[in-house]
């Protein structure tokens, strides 16, 4: 499945972290996702829905960040993104006026 959300390299984005109750959101850069490869899945793998179909990576704060996740949402404005027991929303940033 392909990314519907527009991304370039030297855009800035919102990330919103959400696990449970609490809701965390910062700025982002450099923003990309790969495809993971489903080589070695089996047809009738049980655990086969659970497994990440994404590599996300993007720089917050100075740092490199990786992701393995699976997309929950799918839209021109923003994309969702289960990892483990947590949700990773990314939006493109609204400009401050």
């Amino acid at each position: 499945m392909d990314i519907k959300m527009p991304v370039t390299f030297h855009g800035s984005y919102q990330v919103t972290m959400r696990s449970g109750d609490v809701e965390k959101k910062e700025t982002c850069q450099k923003l990309t996702f790969s495809r993971l490869s489903s080589q070695g899945q089996g047809e009738s793998d049980p655990g086969e829905s659970q497994k990440p179909t994404h590599l996300i990576t993007y720089f917050s704060f100075g740092c490199r960040r990786m992701l393995e996740g699976k997309i929950k949402e799918n839209k021109e404005n923003r994309v969702v993104f289960q990892v483990d027991d947590r949700e990773f929303e990314f939006s493109p940033s609204r400009p401050v006026y």
